[in-house]
């Protein structure tokens, strides 16, 4: 039973940064996902961690113990790689007892060993078998036996679905979350797909250029993304963009946008707003679902008359895109949507569940509480 503890870690390529004083705690029995795109430094995270890379500057602990010298046989920590790693030329059999008899067990405990993970995994009706006599999930399943056949502290894995293809990516996905329910092992899930991360991590740390953005709960990191990178990388689509400017009138702070107003009676909305309203600028964040699309006019003035760009249907839902200004935005709708390009539509604005981001800094500096924090006031025609 230990957590993996890093404090302070930075490590360089010659001038290049790939991890930036980062710190960070994952408890033991948790299922951590790290996400984010190509060259984050999600796979040096993971060999930092294993001891494949040294630190240049902080420490690494699992437990109580700081691993920066301890060889990485000798960390207890099992890997597994994107391109699986399996032996071509050994069995199934084979390639899950590699690291059992690289610890001189016997025979008859490899044997029993072997048979109890493949039995679990439901792979063992095929121990006889060469790698290149399996399909795609069944390589995936072999490598994920082969690292939990010696039940180390913590599993490390590196986009291990990435070169599978949807349906196996579904089915491996539930198949790693009752694994690591069963094991009750820590798990650290590198990934730069946001469903992966979402479905499978008690908690998610979002990388970006070597540096920790946010680590959160799933709930948490999509709801109240604390920078525009974080709401950008978690939501399909991702979250909408809305450049404005903050303008007193009336002793009052308004939002303004080419197609919108929005004022606030809140004194805490205000105190926020006056805060900030020195720079002028202020970008309104607002996720698809939370856009509402009504194909005549409401009796309501506070909808925003714009038109439709064009439509995408999916089969379970349809994601309408619209132009706002000179920028399109996308909403989420029903399945059944009937609307058609370049067609007048009214969109409303789920203002309980706005974020605003500081123009320079990207930073979030507030989340609608959930209740009436502002109101349309205007809409200006397309």
């Amino acid at each position: 039973m230990a957590s993996i503890r890093l404090e302070n870690i930075t490590k360089k390529y010659r001038n290049d940064v790939a991890i930036d004083n980062l710190n960070l705690e994952i408890s033991d029995g948790e299922f951590f996902c790290v996400l984010g795109p190509p060259g984050a430094g999600k796979t040096t995270l993971l060999r930092l961690i294993v001891g494949l890379e040294t630190p240049d500057r902080g420490n690494i602990f699992i437990g109580d113990e700081c691993v920066n010298d301890v060889h990485p046989s000798r960390r207890d920590i099992s890997m597994i790689f994107q391109n699986l790693a399996l032996y071509p030329d050994k069995t199934v059999f084979d390639n899950i007892a590699f690291p059992l008899r690289q610890r001189k067990m016997d025979a008859e405990t490899i044997k029993l060993k072997v048979v109890e993970v493949a039995k679990q995994l439901k792979i063992d009706w095929m121990l006889k078998r060469l790698p290149s006599q399996l399909s795609g999930g069944e390589r995936q399943r072999v490598a994920i036996g082969r690292a939990i056949v010696r039940q180390p502290k913590a599993y490390l894995m590196d986009e291990p679905l990435a070169n599978l293809d949807a349906l196996l990516r579904l089915e491996m996905r539930v198949s790693l979350k009752n694994l690591q329910n069963d094991l009750k092992k820590i798990f650290i899930y590198v990934t730069h797909d946001q469903v992966e991360a979402l479905s499978l991590g008690d908690r998610i740390a979002v990388l970006h250029e070597g540096v920790l953005q946010q680590v959160g709960d799933p709930e948490t990191i999509y709801r109240h993304p604390n920078q525009m990178f974080v709401a950008t990388m978690l939501g399909n689509p991702p979250m909408n963009f809305f450049s404005c400017l903050l303008e007193e009138k009336k002793n009052s702070i308004q939002i303004q946008h080419p197609g919108f107003t929005m004022t606030s009676d809140n004194q805490s909305v205000q105190k926020v707003l006056r805060s900030k309203s020195g720079g002028k600028d202020v970008i309104v964040g607002v996720r698809p679902e939370d856009l509402k699309i009504h194909l005549k006019k409401p009796d309501d003035r506070s909808a925003v008359e714009t038109e439709i760009f064009v439509t995408e249907p999916l089969g379970n839902e349809t994601i309408v895109d619209i132009k706002l200004g000179d920028k399109v935005f996308k909403i989420i709708d029903k399945p059944d949507f009937e609307g058609k390009p370049k067609q007048a539509i009214w969109i409303e604005l789920n203002t309980s569940k706005l974020h605003l981001f500081d123009t320079e800094s990207k930073k979030c500096f507030y989340h609608s509480s959930g209740g009436n924090d502002f109101q349309l006031t205007k809409s200006i025609d397309s």
